[in-house]
């Protein structure tokens, strides 16, 4: 157990066993005798191990081992297999301490995922995808207007948010998964906040649109277009841009961007789906966007980052109901009992990621 401890966080850490040796002050021998479970380290250079691994010493010892099921990336062409190991690695363990408060504090990971029964049984058009989130919305009591905390919103139904520091900006989007029940979704913690929101809302659609849709139907392209109604409907974006548009200004797209957390170039594709622009205008658009290099980074500022505060929140009402002591809290949120200390005293609002 102690040696697959060590491969899973070398991996999450993106190192390979000699890189792993160097920087722990051994042979790249005891660590491949480390992982086979041969050799057992001494507590000095378990201690060193953690330090390079950057985790703490008791991540070893977990007795807890998660594992993702029903694995879905999503399909990027410049994907590394390391990014992906590295994105598993990481999930793993999250996962692994949620499952480790949920044992001390029962009913802090009970809420399950259900798609609304108001959902038709047979989807057999893009538009018909549009109804869809839209009942979403209803069902959810989301209204109309723009979800200012999408992580929060789609966690309070059953969806746990994982935000991993190893998902690569330029080569990772998200992947959804199931782990004893649970839906699972990992997003990269440094995409820009429209991203994040435009991947959870696409894995969203995954869930919703599951054994719904027609075979003519591209299930990408159907997540696409029901991520950016669920985030814009229908009624808002006829609301904000009008009904039928020779052009979009730049501006204008931008300043709809901070309302609705929906990237410029992703507003473009709804003003098209909806017909309030034809594929020519777009198409101008577009070229637009790209000689601005746009299509790849938007105007700064960026959108703000989504944070998935929900596991946090539990460890820290643990702590206050003297279910754990500090230690624990500490070892569960992954980071030191004095940075714990200083979150307590409010001298660092906490902003890792759980």
């Amino acid at each position: 157990m102690l040696g697959e401890r060590i491969k899973r966080a070398r991996v999450a850490a993106g190192l390979n066993q000699r890189e792993l040796a160097e920087a722990a002050g051994v042979s790249a021998m005891a660590i491949s005798k480390y992982e086979r479970g041969e050799n057992t380290p001494s507590s000095t250079v378990l201690l060193a191990l953690a330090k390079a691994l950057e985790v703490r010493t008791e991540y070893f010892f977990r007795e807890t081992a998660m594992e993702l099921e029903e694995i879905e990336f999503r399909k990027h062409p410049e994907l590394p297999e390391k990014t992906k190991h590295r994105v598993l690695a990481d999930a793993h363990e999250q996962l692994e301490r949620w499952a480790e408060l949920d044992h001390v504090m029962p009913g802090s990971w009970a809420t399950t995922f259900q798609a609304p029964s108001e959902l038709p049984q047979h989807v057999n058009s893009y538009d018909e995808v549009e109804g869809v989130a839209e009942k979403v919305r209803e069902a959810w009591h989301l209204g109309f207007d723009p979800i200012p905390d999408l992580v929060e919103t789609v966690e309070a139904h059953g969806i746990t948010v994982l935000m991993s520091k190893y998902a690569e900006a330029k080569t990772f989007d998200g992947l959804a998964g199931t782990m004893n029940g649970h839906s699972v979704v990992v997003v990269g913690a440094e995409l820009p906040g429209d991203r994040q929101r435009f991947t959870l809302a696409h894995e969203l659609g995954h869930l919703m649109l599951k054994g719904r849709l027609s075979e003519n139907l591209s299930e990408e392209d159907a997540c696409h277009r029901f991520a950016g109604a669920f985030l814009v409907p229908k009624r808002a974006v006829l609301r904000a841009l009008g009904k039928s548009r020779q052009w979009l200004e730049p501006q204008e797209l931008w300043l709809l961007k901070r309302t609705y957390g929906l990237s410029m170039g992703a507003w473009t594709f709804r003003a098209r789906d909806l017909g309030i622009i034809n594929q020519s205008t777009m198409s101008q658009l577009w070229q637009l966007l790209k000689l601005n290099g746009w299509d790849k980074r938007e105007p700064d500022p960026q959108y703000p980052k989504e944070k998935s505060r929900r596991f946090k929140r539990y460890v820290y009402r643990a702590l206050a109901e003297n279910i754990i002591g500090e230690s624990k809290a500490a070892e569960l949120l992954s980071i030191s009992v004095s940075a714990l200390h200083a979150e307590r005293q409010l001298e660092r609002a906490g902003d890792n990621n759980q």
